[in-house]
């Protein structure tokens, strides 16, 4: 689907005229133009920079930029600098390239909004001190500093207040107020009918009227001046905001004093722009120019232009933003409802189809998790090529489909030449090569809440049955020890196999220290998340090769290589008897009587080679922990270089892994079979009889013969000749102290 274009008029609803320099308002403007827009918009959104707007000017330099489709400035600049500001992209459409999964937070259906009238009061219920003593009272404690402004000046047509004051409290006003009756302006001061009046809904320190002046971080102004006044009301009721005071302006709006009471600016920053987005997906179009919190609002109990400006309601909604936030993220869940398993009993869904047969369904996920050096992207290199070909992968049967393996550790090159080595030993037709996808990003991984959109973004429509991830330590965000943390970082996997309905296979290093003592789970470093959060787990050990198990491999595989050249020159092998094929010397005896002679150095070569490679040959058990299936047998290959091969041997499967704490016990067991001292007292008796044995009764006997003797080097010889004390050392001699 073709992504959708972005309104701009909303986009630029973030970038304030009045905090733009010349030349960023010039940006906007031709922006708009090469994007197709009217001079209107332009104008319209310059207004809202009062002192600056002068009418007909974004007219006359409208003329002066490029035509459309000149290409000099996009709309890629309004929303570079409506990210700057805090924009981010929260449409509903298909995902955006840098889009972020989340919800979409809207409570209203748009198209089935019926507006909600309100009436304006008639002359005679209509008590302006009333009004005013109202609105103070909900807004302002009585010795918090209230600031509003009667007086106005007039450019252009319209009415633009003044500094106002701002040094009297919420107190001292409704006293005087309430002394005055609907005298207001004896208290606050004559004002302009036709311009109305305003007041700050936020307490000031009574030294100014900035942002710097506001003492609680209270509330914020929702206005939209564009939409029918009714809609406006009924939008503003169905989102159940938690608005202190509504009132009407006397014009083109509703005014919605609404709490966030946030402990600070930059809380209030946040929770102001998480206000807007909610209005603005709801249906509103929202004034951003009302975000600061000493912004002026309509003052109630004022008559402006022939209408008055009064309060429609107070307290409605939510009681609190807390609980407002709460409805808001619980409505927007995503969440399935329950559902009765009475009703589908008879009719249950169909299971996902396997994607490695009795280990892993399409559509789950699994984790590879192995120490360094286990061969783990070998291994995931081997899945991608089975599941592309449709063949086997550690003896279990793959189901044949597109497979995208992301690969965040190896250049280019070298991640390309793996997956032909891996064909090459394994000996497979690269038949389907056009299953597997390839995504190189070393370099440029990033966390995984960033790269899940973007991964779903290009395999949204390549119908892949698997997502291989190659390593996750490339992309994990946050604390890999922390649950909550790695739950969250988890949950992008979910989102994955959701959006894209494939599988999503991982791997995981092991934690430092010894692994045998440790169940499966366990083994995979961080939190346990990790180990219980997909469906199938395979966790890969090393196992600790004896020269006998090794030489079992070794032989079975020259005996493998004698036999079949025997078989490539047409030697009968049915002549000898299968052990005399089964041990090495008798093997190789036949084939030096039966083979040409240059044929069999070629063959001896072939083995040396072979036995080289053996002797770089790991072995591994794999124990598999599994959701959907049985917990099936452990399996246990060799890694031959690049690929992992099955043990044909039957010499693995005694094995036991054994602990750190094991290992140390049986060392200590040993060491601590004879004390300190018994054992300093049997190094000294075995020196003294070996100077006795060598000597023959003569006075002194060489250093070397005793080291011959002893079976130890000659400087172990001198350390125990110095700890006996009773032997002198000269010039390579060894002679009895104190000697008759």
């Amino acid at each position: 689907m073709e992504q959708q274009k972005l309104n701009l008029k909303e986009v630029i609803q973030y970038i304030d005229p009045v905090e733009c320099d010349y030349s960023e308002w010039c940006a906007v403007g031709m922006a708009l133009k090469e994007e197709g827009y009217d001079v209107s918009v332009w104008d319209e959104w310059s207004s809202r920079d009062t002192v600056r707007y002068h009418s007909g000017e974004c007219d006359k330099k409208w003329r002066t930029f490029g035509g459309y489709g000149s290409g000099s400035v996009t709309g890629g600049t309004i929303v570079q600098m409506a990210k700057e500001r805090g924009w981010k992209p929260h449409d509903s459409h298909e995902l955006d390239w840098d889009s972020e999964i989340g919800s979409e937070y809207v409570v209203i259906d748009k198209a089935y909004v019926e507006g909600k009238d309100f009436a304006e009061p008639a002359d005679s219920e209509f008590h302006p001190a009333d009004e005013v003593i109202r609105y103070l009272e909900t807004l302002f404690q009585p010795e918090e500093n209230v600031g509003y402004v009667t007086e106005s000046w007039e450019k252009e047509g319209k009415f633009l207040p003044t500094k106002g004051s701002y040094d009297r409290t919420a107190g001292e006003l409704i006293r005087s107020i309430k002394a005055h009756k609907d005298d207001i302006g004896q208290v606050l001061g004559d004002y302009n009918k036709k311009a109305g009046a305003w007041i700050r809904f936020n307490p000031l320190d009574g030294e100014g009227v900035k942002n710097g002046n506001v003492t609680e971080f209270r509330y914020a102004l929702v206005e939209s001046d564009n939409m029918d006044l009714s809609k406006q009301n009924a939008i503003l009721h169905e989102l159940e905001l938690p608005i202190a005071v509504l009132s009407y302006s006397g014009k083109k709006s509703l005014h919605a004093i609404v709490k966030v009471d946030a402990v600070d600016f930059k809380e209030y920053q946040k929770r102001v722009e998480y206000l807007y987005n909610v209005c603005t997906k709801n249906g509103m179009s929202i004034d951003r120019q009302n975000k600061n919190p000493s912004r002026l609002s309509r003052f109630p109990g004022f008559l402006r232009d022939g209408h008055k400006q009064f309060i429609i309601d107070t307290n409605i909604g939510k009681s609190t933003w807390d609980e407002w936030y709460e409805w808001i993220e619980g409505i927007n869940d995503n969440l399935p409802e329950p559902e009765s398993i009475e009703s589908i009993w008879d009719n249950l869904p169909a299971l996902s189809p396997p994607l490695i047969t009795d280990i892993l369904r399409q559509g789950h996920k699994m984790l590879l998790a192995g120490p360094s050096k286990a061969g783990k992207s070998y291994a995931l290199i081997e899945l991608c090529c089975a599941i592309a070909e449709g063949r086997k992968w550690l003896g279990y049967q793959c189901a044949k489909g597109k497979v995208l393996y992301v690969n965040l550790e190896l250049d280019r090159a070298s991640c390309l030449h793996r997956f032909k080595d891996v064909y090459t030993a394994l000996h497979w037709a690269h038949d389907s090569l056009k299953n597997i996808d390839i995504w190189n990003l070393r370099g440029n991984s990033i966390p995984m809440d960033k790269l899940a959109p973007k991964l779903i973004r290009r395999a949204a429509k390549k119908n892949y049955i698997a997502v291989i991830i190659d390593p996750i330590y490339k992309v994990i965000t946050g604390d890999e020890n922390s649950a909550e943390q790695m739950s969250n970082f988890c949950n992008q996997f979910d989102k994955v196999c959701t959006e894209l309905n494939c599988a999503v296979i991982y791997c995981h290093h092991h934690s430092k220290g010894e692994q045998g003592g440790k169940k499966s789970m366990d083994r995979a470093s961080g939190s346990g998340v990790f180990a219980r959060d997909p469906d199938a787990l395979l966790d890969l050990i090393e196992l600790e090769l004896t020269e006998d198990q090794r030489s079992v491999k070794s032989d079975r595989a020259i005996c493998d290589i004698i036999e079949e050249r025997l078989k490539r020159f047409e030697v009968n092998t049915n002549r000898f008897s299968q052990d005399d094929l089964l041990v090495v010397n008798s093997a190789l005896s036949i084939a030096e009587k039966e083979l040409p002679r240059a044929a069999y150095m070629r063959l001896i070569e072939d083995i040396t080679a072979k036995q080289k490679q053996i002797a770089a040959y790991s072995a591994w058990r794999i124990d598999a922990t599994l959701r959907e299936f049985p917990k099936p047998p452990t399996m246990n290959f060799w890694f031959e270089y690049p690929i992992h091969a099955e043990d044909d041997t039957g010499t693995l499967k005694d094995i036991e892994l054994e602990s750190s704490w094991n290992k140390t016990w049986k060392k200590n067991f040993k060491r601590n079979k004879k004390s300190k001292s018994e054992r300093a007292d049997e190094r000294k008796k075995s020196v003294a009889t070996a100077f006795e044995a060598c000597s023959m009764g003569a006075d002194e006997v060489s250093l070397k013969e005793l080291s011959e003797y002893m079976g130890v080097t000659e400087k172990t010889v001198r350390a125990r000749l110095k700890e006996h004390g009773n032997f002198y050392i000269d010039d390579g001699n060894v002679g009895k102290k104190n000697s008759e």
